[in-house]
């Protein structure tokens, strides 16, 4: 069972999103037969056959294992991955494309860099997947308390200039066997577990000149 799997056919994409295959697909993280999951969600059997065989149609889930119970044969299937995520590609026509309005300081830019990366990370995962080779990749993940709006932007401010500095060391578009990378660098507010509706939705820390709540220094790319 892979970690993650990227789903990129709309129809797959389609089968995941039903409620109760959703609820099998999360139930399938320990494999089980029809039988069984009709039991654990409280679901007839028969409509849970129909949904495993969609399912599996569309490579979600797969066979685990067959059980001979006197003429009976019991299909045991497992999960294809712990958890899947859909890509832009599902929906071409009407995915987020980060070159109509590049903005540092636009949410919804961030969020069309991110859609971008969910897409290009899961076609190079697809493809590795089907060549068995793995895909060389490198992440940060952290955190950071700002004590004022002021702090923030200085923070964006020094962070963008010092991805540029390492993208124009390190990039060289002559390089005969380079191989082009993308770096993707983002900021942006936790959302809170459990929101309080009393509580002002908007952020209390108004924007300044060079604040980014999105993405400082994305979009620079590393050709390399």
């Amino acid at each position: 069972m892979l970690d993650v799997a990227v789903i990129e056919e709309p129809a797959a994409a389609e089968a995941s999103l039903d409620p109760i295959r959703s609820r099998i697909l999360a139930a399938l993280a320990e494999p089980g037969s029809a039988a069984m999951l009709a039991v654990r969600l409280g679901l007839p059997r028969q409509k849970v056959n129909y949904h495993l065989k969609e399912l599996e149609r569309h490579k979600l889930v797969e066979l685990a294992e067959e059980r001979r119970k006197g003429n009976v044969t019991e299909r045991v299937y497992r999960a294809t991955a712990a958890s899947y995520v859909i890509s832009p590609s599902a929906l071409a026509a009407v995915s987020p494309d980060p070159a109509r309005s590049p903005d540092q300081l636009s949410a919804r830019w961030l969020l069309a860099l991110g859609s971008r990366l969910v897409q290009e990370v899961g076609a190079l995962l697809t493809g590795a997947s089907r060549a068995g080779r793995r895909v060389a990749t490198f992440g940060i993940d952290a955190q950071v308390r700002f004590a004022s709006a002021a702090d923030r932007a200085a923070f964006a401010d020094e962070l963008a200039q010092a991805v540029a500095a390492l993208v124009a060391r390190y990039h060289d578009e002559a390089a005969p066997q380079g191989r082009s990378h993308r770096v993707v660098v983002g900021l942006h507010q936790i959302p809170a577990a459990q929101p309080d509706p009393r509580a002002d939705a908007a952020d209390p820390q108004p924007p300044i000149a060079g604040t980014q709540e999105s993405a400082p220094g994305a979009g620079q790319e590393n050709r390399r």
